[in-house]
Order: structure tokens, then sequence, then C-alpha cells
């Protein structure tokens, strides 16, 4: 076989040889070493370009958070995932993290109501990375209850747990505040009556304490309490009370007429008095009426009330 000649292709002036001699730099010498790195250049061309092949994934139980209005809030319980179909760069779809991808639906413009929201590409957000394209998200409907979020004052009751000691009773509990302000939608706002705290334990209490910091018990996670979330209780215990019945002398009429008296107390300080260590006396009051006036020992009067009274005999 007949060797290769440049002069066949270039066979005459010095000007022509200087092309032939770029031509032979070029394509002749460290031929070898060229068409290597030309299959080297080749190879990874086709690797790079084979992972970039668009792809098409369904991505299942992604989280969708709605967003709305502070004055406003969902009422019903919408669907919280949503599956995606994406498509785009093979392997930045397998480098997705599913647990981190989250799409965001705003709906800070929607008014209170009833509504059925369509999800699509074009309005929702979300956190695909690029290179990667939302094609459809299904559901693509969804229902929402918007309502107007409310503010009101709720008055507070005291709860309680385990009993008192043999023996006692509460006289009164008072809470403080009365009241607190709770935030929340109109229909879950306007259908409480009160809020509860969580329950004092009253076992071994034997007088008046105060239940310090207690906090209150929201069972509906919509409704929050917009201040201190804590009250206060004073509690009044003392030793269980009973009625007692008296027959007092009635010291201003003549015949020594008496009067029937009920009293309401404690049952140590009412069976430690009688009817000698009281008086009555029929008076004429401000609006042309009789009534009884009883006067009582001193030390009895602030632990006792007065239940029922009546004037006896004719």
């Amino acid at each position: 076989m007949s060797s290769f000649s440049f002069e066949k292709i270039f066979p005459n002036d010095q000007g022509e040889f200087s092309i032939r001699r770029l031509f032979e730099k070029i394509f002749i010498e460290d031929w070898m070493m060229k068409l290597i790195a030309l299959i080297i250049t080749l190879a990874l061309w086709f690797g790079v370009t084979g992972l970039r092949t668009p792809t098409t994934e369904r991505l299942k139980n992604v989280t969708l958070k709605i967003r709305v209005s502070n004055e406003m809030e969902i009422t019903n319980s919408p669907v919280q995932e949503v599956d995606l179909v994406i498509s785009g760069d093979s392997r930045r779809i397998d480098q997705i993290r599913r647990e981190d991808l989250i799409v965001s639906l705003d709906l800070g413009d929607a008014l209170p109501g009833e509504r059925t929201v369509e999800i699509t590409p074009e309005n929702v957000n979300d956190n695909l990375p690029p290179g990667v394209k939302l094609e459809e998200v299904q559901p693509s409907k969804i229902a929402i209850t918007l309502e107007k979020v409310e503010k009101r004052e709720i008055p507070v009751r005291a709860v309680t747990e385990n009993n008192l000691p043999e023996g006692y009773e509460i006289y009164s509990m008072t809470v403080a505040p009365k009241n607190v302000p709770l935030r929340g939608p109109a229909s879950f706002i306007n259908s409480i009556d009160y809020v509860s705290t969580e329950p004092i334990d009253l076992s071994e209490k034997q007088g008046d304490f105060t239940a310090q910091q207690v906090p209150l018990k929201i069972t509906n996670p919509k409704i929050t309490v917009i201040d201190e979330s804590v009250v206060d209780v004073f509690f009044r215990i003392g030793e269980k009370r009973i009625d007692r019945v008296f027959i007092v002398p009635v010291s201003n009429l003549p015949g020594k007429r008496t009067a029937t008296l009920v009293l309401y107390g404690p049952r140590t300080i009412l069976n430690a008095i009688d009817s000698s260590n009281m008086e009555a006396q029929l008076v004429l009051n401000e609006s042309g009426t009789e009534s009884l006036q009883f006067a009582l020992p001193a030390e009895i009067q602030s632990q006792v009330v007065i239940k029922r009274q009546e004037l006896n005999g004719k």
C-alpha cells in the first residue's frame, strides 16, 4: 500500500506547503492521542446528556399548606396532602427529598363562605429544584370553608378534682380574672358559654387557699387565648354547714311573742349556741311594713346566714 503524502494534495509552492503543515499538525501528528481524547469527550458528552434525558414522575403524599389572611380561619378539614406530576432532568428528580417538599396555596384574598378551590400548577407555589417542572396536582379541586375570626370575653369556670377531707366543704370559689379574651372562628366562639380550668386538686385541703397560675383547658385547636392562658382561683373552705332552727323571743311585743329563726352555718358553731344568746324585735321599715330584726352573737355574725324567719302566733 502506498504511503499517505501531502504532496499529492499540496504539491506546489511554499504558501501551499504552510497550509499543508497546518493540516498535518492538526490531523496527523499524535493522531492516536487525539483519537483517544475524542472518544473520552464523546463518552462524557453522551453520559451527561443521557442523565439529562427528560422524564415524568408522580410524587405522592406531598404536604399541602393553605394560606389565609389573619382575619380568616379554615373550619372544615380539607386535604393536607396531594400528589404531584412532575417532569424534568431525571438526575434532579432523583435528588428531591420528598419529606422536604411543600406545596402552598394562597387564599389570602378569599371571602368567608364555602367554596371549591382549583389547584393548578399556575396558582400554587412549590420548592421544586431548577430544571423540574410541575405538570399537574391531584386532586385538582378541594372544598374549603372559611369563617371570619372574632374575639370575645368568655367567663372562666374553675374545675376541681378529688374530695375534701370528711366534714369539710367549699364555701366559695373566686376566679381572677373572671373572664378571658378568646380568638377563633365566629361559629366556635359564639357557641362557647365558658372556658374551664385544668382540674385543681382539693385533697387534704381544710382551709382557705389560692391555686395560682392554673392553666385554662382549651380543647378546640382553632380557639386561642389572646393574653395569659392562666388564672388564679381563691377557695374558701370550712366545716360542713347545716340548718338549725331557733325559737327567739320578740322583746317589743306583749304576751311573750316569739319568732322562728333558721340559721345556716358550720355545725360546730350552730351547736354551740342557743336562743338565749339571741333577741328579736318587730320594726317598722321605711316602706311602712313591719319586719323582724334579730340580734345575733357578734362572734357568729360573719359565719352564719339567716335562711328563714317568721313571727309566731297572732
